[in-house]
C-alpha cells in the first residue's frame, strides 16, 4: 500500500424517474388496495390523509409508467444515469474507475448488480462491491470506497446507491388478503431514486469537497426488527412465499418504533448514535452548514432535532431536507441529498456537510461528514 491520501468528492449525481408525482396521486400508480380486510380497508380511508400531515410528503417520483402502468426503470438503469452524472461532473470517463461500490436495501440477482453495472458504463475491468444494508448501506459503500481510496488500493471510485421500492408497493405486488397497517404504510412515503458520487486520492486537502469521517454501528443487538419480511434465510418455493405473504415489508410506526427508538436514558437512538460520531471523531459542530436528519418522517425528525438542539447544540436553521419534494427513496436519500447541495447551494471553504440516518429494521446507524477545502 502507498502512504495515505486525502479522499476527494470530485463528482456527484442523482437520478429521480418521471415526473413529481403529487401525495393524493400516489394509488392512481401503485394501483388501489381492494382486497384487504374490512378493518385494514377502513384504516386506509381513514388515515390517508393523516399521513399526508404526519409525513410532511407533497411528491414522489417513481419508474412507473402513467399510462401503462409498466416500469419504465430498474436498479440498473437509474444506477448508471446518476453515475453518468457523477462521472460527467468528475470530468472522468467510465474507464477512468478502478472501483465500484453499490448500496442498496435487496439485492436477488446473479450476477450481482455491481457487475452489471460495470457492463452498462463499458468498463471492462474493474474491483467492485455490493452491499446490502437497508438505509444504512449507502454510508456502508461511501465508507467502503473511501477507505480503499485513502489506503492507495484503488485509485479512483464510484460509490453509487439505488431503489426501487415502486416494485414492492405496486397493489399487484401484494397478497391482499394478508395485508396488515404495518404492511400498507410504507406506500405513503417509499419511492425510487439513485444517487453517486466519484472519489478520488489527493495528497492535499485543497480545492474542493473532501471525505473527513464516515461511521457505522449497530445497536440492534437486544431490539426486535422493526422492519422486516418473513423470508427465511434461503430460497422459498415463491407460491408458498405469496400464499403466506413472506414477500411484505412491514414497518412499525405506532407506539411500537416510538419505545424501539428509544435509548435506556430516554434520548432517541439516532441522537446518542450522532453523539458517539462527534466524540468518536471530535467534529467541531459550530461549522457545519447543512445537516441532512436522513428520516423520512416530519414528526421523527422534528423529535429528533429538538433533542439534536438541546444535546448538541444543533440549530434547526442548519436542517437540509428534500423529502417533501422528492418522497423517500431509501439508501439513495443521502447522495441524492449531498448532490443537490453539491450543486445548489454555494459552499464556501470550511462548511461543513452532516448526514446521518438510523434504519429501523436493526437499528443499524450511520454517517460522514465532508468538508469543504
Amino acid at each position: 500500500m502507498s502512504e495515505e491520501k486525502f479522499v476527494k468528492v470530485s463528482g456527484t449525481g442523482s437520478f429521480l424517474p418521471g415526473e413529481p408525482i403529487p401525495f393524493t396521486e400516489i394509488e392512481d400508480y401503485l394501483g388501489h388496495i381492494t382486497g384487504a380486510s374490512s378493518k385494514n380497508m377502513k384504516w386506509m380511508k381513514r388515515t390517508k390523509s393523516i399521513m399526508n400531515e404526519m409525513l410532511d410528503i407533497d411528491y414522489v417520483y417513481y419508474a412507473i409508467d402513467p399510462v401503462t402502468k409498466e416500469f419504465t426503470e430498474d436498479l440498473i438503469t437509474m444506477s448508471v444515469k446518476s453515475a453518468k452524472l457523477a462521472l460527467e461532473a468528475a470530468d472522468m470517463k467510465p474507464e477512468d474507475i478502478d472501483f465500484i461500490t453499490v448500496g442498496s436495501p435487496l439485492m436477488e440477482q446473479i450476477p450481482p448488480i455491481t457487475t452489471r453495472i460495470q457492463d452498462a458504463l463499458g468498463i471492462e475491468t474493474c474491483a467492485e462491491m455490493a452491499i446490502h444494508s437497508n438505509c444504512t448501506s449507502a454510508y456502508k459503500a461511501f465508507m467502503t470506497a473511501s477507505d480503499m481510496v485513502a489506503n492507495g488500493r484503488y485509485k479512483n471510485a464510484l460509490v453509487i446507491a439505488s431503489s426501487m421500492n415502486s416494485s414492492m408497493l405496486k397493489a399487484d405486488f401484494y397478497n391482499q388478503a394478508l395485508l396488515t397497517t404495518e404492511d400498507i404504510f410504507l406506500r405513503w412515503f417509499l419511492c425510487d431514486g439513485s444517487g453517486a458520487m466519484v472519489l478520488e486520492p489527493s495528497d492535499t486537502k485543497t480545492g474542493g469537497l473532501f471525505v473527513d469521517n464516515i461511521y457505522n454501528e449497530s445497536v440492534g443487538g437486544k431490539k426486535p426488527s422493526a422492519m422486516h419480511n418473513g423470508f427465511p434465510a434461503y430460497f422459498v418455493n415463491l407460491n408458498e412465499a405469496f400464499e403466506k405473504g413472506y414477500h411484505h415489508v412491514s414497518q412499525m410506526f405506532k407506539l411500537e418504533l416510538t419505545q424501539n427508538m428509544q435509548d435506556s436514558d430516554g434520548h432517541t437512538l439516532f441522537t446518542n448514535g450522532l453523539a458517539r460520531m462527534v466524540k468518536k471523531y471530535d467534529i467541531d459542530l459550530s461549522k457545519v452548514r447543512f445537516f441532512n436528519i436522513n428520516m423520512p418522517a416530519k414528526h421523527v425528525v422534528e423529535n429528533i432535532l429538538q433533542e439534536c438542539e438541546k444535546v448538541l447544540g444543533l440549530s434547526r436553521d442548519i436542517v437540509y431536507t428534500k423529502i417533501s419534494k422528492m418522497g423517500y427513496a431509501g439508501p439513495p436519500a443521502a447522495f441524492i441529498a449531498l448532490d443537490k447541495i453539491y450543486r445548489e447551494e454555494d459552499l464556501e471553504k470550511g462548511d461543513l456537510i452532516l448526514s446521518f440516518v438510523t434504519e429501523v429494521s436493526k437499528f443499524m446507524q450511520a454517517g460522514f461528514t465532508l468538508s469543504c477545502q
